[in-house]
């Protein structure tokens, strides 16, 4: 069910699924029964593997995803033997529970706490895309009563700002909507820019939603701070240099359509022409030279900063 729900798009951003994996993970251990001669760990690390793959038939996992798993089959490989069925079981439910809970919603709940103190009245605070604590930030600057205005930065395919939009609009915040190529045009009058992450690397690069470097590199050459939210479960030892030699490709039909404009059919029969190749890349690599903050759940640190999370995240996860 949930492998439908990645493929179909109706769940989708790093945290949204990680939460369903996790879940999806508890339900199937709940219901799981040991076989004959068989023993619980390695019998149920094999399971979760066979789990994973299906994930990956559906829809390549994020790296916050490919953590949380390394997590889950460490907790699975250090059980007592002495235990029995059902309090493997047990302790193998609330650990997944102690991990959406602590690395997931209270990470996100120390971010926002981190975050406001750098949302100023009369501010003017620019995202792009659609981040789910970047959201939770500026709701929660908009309770304690801050003055400022948000301006959503979007681009096709995807059109996830519209979504934030329409949500930060109910709540009553001042919002300005434009796409990513007024990016330039509408900069001069942004005090901040607040991003997403779906991970940061060890050499400080941040992998995020495609069109995420345009901005934070528009952002520096106006000289205004590029700060990125993200939790420390999804940060990771690799290192990248680029967006083309590791990434997920999206489907290529959907940048050749333009929704509502059926005349607009130059690129109808793209698949048939052997000199053209559409290219519809899901995420983008931002050099660390472009990001000015790192927000995470263990403080506000500088990008050269991210080996020392990734070390300690580790140790962390070792002695859990």
């Amino acid at each position: 069910q949930v492998g439908l729900q990645y493929l179909s798009g109706e769940v989708s951003g790093g945290n949204g699924r990680c939460i369903a994996m996790l879940l999806a993970f508890r339900e199937a251990i709940k219901d799981y029964s040991t076989p004959p001669n068989k023993t619980l760990s390695r019998d149920l690390t094999a399971k979760v593997s066979s789990y994973v793959s299906f994930f990956i038939e559906c829809r390549p996992l994020s790296i916050s995803m490919g953590n949380a798993i390394r997590f889950l089959k460490n907790r699975i490989a250090k059980l007592p033997i002495t235990l029995s069925e059902s309090e493997a079981k047990a302790s193998l439910q609330s650990d997944i529970d102690r991990f959406i809970n602590e690395k997931i919603v209270v990470a996100d709940q120390v971010i926002v706490s981190h975050a406001i103190t750098k949302v100023r009245d009369d501010d003017v605070l620019l995202t792009y895309g659609s981040s789910s604590v970047v959201e939770m930030i500026l709701e929660h600057a908009h309770e304690l009563g801050r003055k400022f205005r948000v301006i959503v930065v979007d681009s096709r395919p995807k059109l996830e700002g519209q979504g934030l939009l329409r949500r930060l609009v109910a709540k009553g915040i001042n919002c300005t909507y434009t796409h990513i190529n007024a990016v330039s045009y509408i900069m001069h009058e942004v005090t901040r820019v607040f991003l997403g992450a779906s991970s940061i690397l060890s050499n400080g690069t941040v992998y995020s939603r495609v069109g995420t470097a345009s901005v934070a590199m528009v952002a520096h050459a106006f000289g205004i701070p590029v700060l990125v939210c993200c939790e420390a479960y999804k940060f990771h030892e690799r290192v990248q240099l680029d967006s083309i030699c590791a990434n997920e490709l999206g489907d290529p039909d959907v940048i050749s359509k333009i929704p509502g404009r059926a005349d607009l059919g130059d690129l109808k029969n793209w698949a048939d022409n052997e000199n053209l190749q559409l290219l519809n890349l899901t995420y983008d690599a931002t050099p660390s030279d472009y990001v000015s903050m790192i927000i995470t759940d263990y403080g506000m640190l500088p990008p050269t900063s991210v080996p020392v999370i990734v070390r300690e995240y580790r140790k962390e996860q070792l002695w859990v």
